[in-house]
């Protein structure tokens, strides 16, 4: 089966991931929370470093439960840091209070993270289908407007760059290579 120019062969884990969640339009707010963090935890690091310690960053940060990350106190972060089942970087782990804050924050202004994000795409997957990896950049009109609200608002981690990888990781852009079994539906 052909996939995505991009995925290593010798990594189950990341077909699997590949082959059911990445590109996979994504509209619950947990999830979004979830990739949010994920997604900038990952900078300056590959997405697959992250993605082999998604089970511990799920028991760290209470299942992604925003309500639950957002009142984590400075101790029980400093916990957190302790913790070799994520990457330990001090400004990603804190940065991850401030975010669920903001999230919340937004939640409450629109109703959902959901009804907050989508719209910066027009409401549906931008379905792109780049023939090489050359074809594929590292952000768009979308994701800069996407960083530069986040930012204002205090977000930490959500650059242009990392706002694009998570718009891809949850749909809201189809980048499937062309000969990509996923780029075919």
């Amino acid at each position: 089966m052909s996939r995505c120019l991009w995925l290593p062969p010798d990594k189950p884990d990341y077909t699997h991931y590949h082959d059911h969640e990445w590109g996979v339009p994504v509209r619950d707010d947990r999830m979004l929370f979830e990739m949010l963090i994920l997604e900038g935890a990952q900078a300056g690091l590959s997405w697959y470093t992250i993605l082999r310690r998604r089970e511990g960053y799920r028991k760290a940060f209470n299942g992604f439960d925003p309500g639950k990350v957002a009142r984590l106190t400075d101790a029980q972060l400093e916990r957190i840091l302790k913790d070799p089942g994520i990457i330990r970087n001090r400004l990603k782990v804190f940065g991850a209070r401030t975010n669920a804050r903001i999230f919340l924050a937004i939640q409450r202004e629109f109703g959902s993270f959901d009804a907050y994000l989508w719209p910066f795409v027009g409401g549906e997957p931008r379905i792109n289908r780049p023939r090489t990896l050359k074809d594929i950049k590292p952000t768009t009109a979308e994701s800069d407007a996407l960083s530069k609200d986040l930012r204002n608002r205090g977000m930490t981690f959500v650059g242009s760059t990392i706002m694009y990888a998570y718009m891809q990781a949850i749909g809201m852009v189809d980048d499937h290579t062309q000969g990509c079994f996923k780029a075919a539906r």
